[in-house]
């Protein structure tokens, strides 16, 4: 600092800024930092703009951050589902104990619970094999029965592969077709009713012929017309009486539908009676 005398005095740096206050640069812009955890990772409480960054953008293809559906084929929509397995798997997912319960109740033909049981749950798996047992021991009774008939004539024998295409076409057909013509016939009476759930009913219906047929290798033709007259009854008060209560939304002409469901159901006791519970040589 200068005095009058034009001489310079010393002064304390530190006194001359510990007195004087400093003055804040405008240009200047003080930032202040918040505390951090570094330790964790990815950090949590995150704020601010970079916390929306954290996920994919929204014009980003999101194909392979979509969970799997379990399947590597494409999904198929609308009528090609038809033709695709897996929208038949559903009604094959059964255990052994339900089938045999859906069995045991095809065995008591008074009861009209198995709609109930099987409507949330229809299966195909039942009547596939109901089917293909009925083909198998048709074919092999009939074989052994002619082969043995055939031996104590001394005859020659040859074997007879129609009567495997001949119940293949029986059953198969008939376990098919008529669920169709029924589920066609109560959609028109406003009555509709699920096609598989109609298969299903149909297919363990027949279950009953199975022992009938190993009881056919008693030679006596009254013995023969009485157990299929016994099995064509139970099959078809089955399949009657557990459509019996859904057929009555159809109107008056309900107990039409029933009965022709009945005598439909007799008339193919006889038809198998004629073809594959008599053994001619």
């Amino acid at each position: 600092m200068m005095t009058g005398g034009g001489k310079y005095t010393t002064i304390d740096n530190q006194k001359l800024q510990g007195s004087v206050p400093a003055v804040p640069d405008p240009s200047h812009v003080a930032v202040q930092f918040t505390d951090s955890n570094m330790q964790t990772f990815p950090p949590t409480g995150v704020q601010g703009k970079i916390s929306s960054a954290s996920g994919p953008p929204r014009d980003v293809d999101d194909t392979f951050s979509k969970p799997s559906s379990g399947s590597d084929e494409p999904q198929s929509s609308g009528w090609f589902r038809a033709f695709s397995i897996t929208s038949y798997k559903q009604y094959f997912d059964v255990d052994t104990s339900d089938v045999l319960d859906r069995i045991k109740d095809s065995l008591i033909p008074f009861r009209d619970s198995f709609n109930e049981k099987t409507s949330s749950n229809p299966d195909l798996y039942g009547p596939f094999w109901i089917c293909t047992t009925l083909i198998f021991v048709a074919a092999s009774i009939g074989t052994f029965v002619t082969y043995i008939a055939h031996k104590l004539q001394h005859k020659e024998w040859e074997y007879d592969i129609k009567i495997v295409t001949w119940s293949a076409g029986l059953f198969y057909g008939y376990v098919t077709i008529v669920p169709v013509l029924l589920y066609v016939i109560l959609k028109y009476f406003s009555a509709p009713s699920g096609l598989v759930q109609l298969l299903c009913l149909y297919g363990y219906s027949l279950f009953v012929f199975i022992p009938a047929l190993c009881l056919s290798l008693v030679p006596l033709v009254i013995f023969r017309w009485v157990v299929t007259g016994i099995a064509g009854f139970m099959s078809a008060t089955f399949v009657a009486i557990n459509l019996r209560a859904h057929i009555k939304s159809a109107g008056e002409r309900w107990f039409l539908i029933v009965a022709a469901i009945f005598v439909l159901q007799l008339a193919l006791s006889f038809v198998l009676k004629l073809y594959l519970f008599t053994v001619t040589v």
